[in-house]
């Protein structure tokens, strides 16, 4: 039976620098965008055909239910959205910062030697 508290001898660490790289988070970045640009697209166009297309009803439930819907089908959409830029966000800064950081410690192994 293995015992899960004490890792193997032959286990390691990952090593943050070997997994996260400017590269990898570019790319991430671009993919984070192209997904909310295409919800955002979604979005306009869903809220367009919602108000293009009105609720045709005497009952006042029908109507309620029918603009909750709406307004959480729209609103799902957008939250969709806006997780999906604020990943391109944070990815495109994280990248950022670790250019920064690799800079600084070129910067410091020159003015070493």
């Amino acid at each position: 039976m293995t015992n899960l508290t004490n890792p193997t001898p032959n286990s390691q660490p990952p090593n943050p620098d070997e997994q996260t790289s400017i590269l990898r988070c570019i790319t991430g970045s671009m993919i984070a965008a192209f997904f909310a640009s295409g919800l955002y697209l979604l979005t306009a166009s869903i809220a367009q055909t919602f108000a293009s297309k009105p609720t045709h009803s005497d009952n006042i439930t029908v109507l309620n239910i029918a603009s909750a819907v709406r307004t959480l089908v729209v609103g799902m959409v957008a939250l969709g959205t806006g997780v999906f830029a604020l990943a391109a966000i944070g990815l495109m800064g994280l990248a950022i910062q670790l250019f920064i950081q690799r800079l600084i410690k070129r910067m410091n192994k020159n003015s070493a030697v």
